[in-house]
């Protein structure tokens, strides 16, 4: 990977790893209702598991998709259903007073399986191994998705820490369904592309 190679791959991580999608909605709503703290594992999930994708995908996983095109309609048919899983999740998340005894944040292995139905997550990995990796050697792929793996981490901290301000203007119960409501209606949203691309 020459060095005008991996500085504009490092810009696209970066970029797409702090703007909107259904991981930074997810940490900012997990951060305001759970804290950092809580949404670490979360978080850890989302970094590391999108780098192992970004791996598994440069290395021929993609492949998938090529051989057996009907692939591509059974993994939209799969995020369209566990977004608006997580969606109903969010908007029907526990009040402040019972937010301990509650709802939980996404687990590290949660986190991490939904990178594989997040349509933004395949988006991202698949156009880093096609645009940046070049050759795909197995030294190219690895240093993608490392590169990822470093930006994509303090990337979605950012979100979560937001969501954790937030926090001090969702003291009422009333504030707070308000924000999850905004949050899942957000999650759903970003589903368009998916269902009408």
């Amino acid at each position: 990977m020459t060095p005008e190679h991996f500085l504009a791959l490092a810009v696209f991580a970066f970029v797409s790893s702090v703007t909107p999608g259904p991981n930074n909605l997810m940490l900012m709503a997990s951060g305001a209702n759970f804290g950092f703290r809580r949404t670490l594992p979360h978080m850890l999930g989302v970094g590391l598991g999108f780098t192992a994708m970004v791996f598994l995908v440069g290395i021929g996983l993609a492949g998938i998709f090529e051989a057996w095109p009907p692939a591509h309609t059974v993994l939209k048919v799969v995020s369209v259903v566990y977004l608006t899983w997580l969606a109903w999740k969010i908007a029907t998340a526990a009040g402040p007073g019972e937010r301990a005894a509650g709802g939980t944040p996404l687990t590290f292995l949660q986190a991490a399986a939904f990178q594989w139905v997040n349509p933004k997550a395949w988006t991202m990995a698949l156009t880093a191994v096609t645009v940046y990796t070049g050759s795909q050697s197995l030294a190219a792929v690895s240093i993608a998705a490392l590169l990822f793996g470093a930006i994509n981490l303090p990337s979605v901290s950012v979100w979560t820490l937001a969501g954790q301000q937030l926090r001090r203007l969702l003291t009422s119960p009333t504030r707070l369904r308000t924000f999850n409501g905004s949050m899942a209606a957000l999650l759903i949203a970003s589903l368009y592309p998916v269902l009408f691309p």
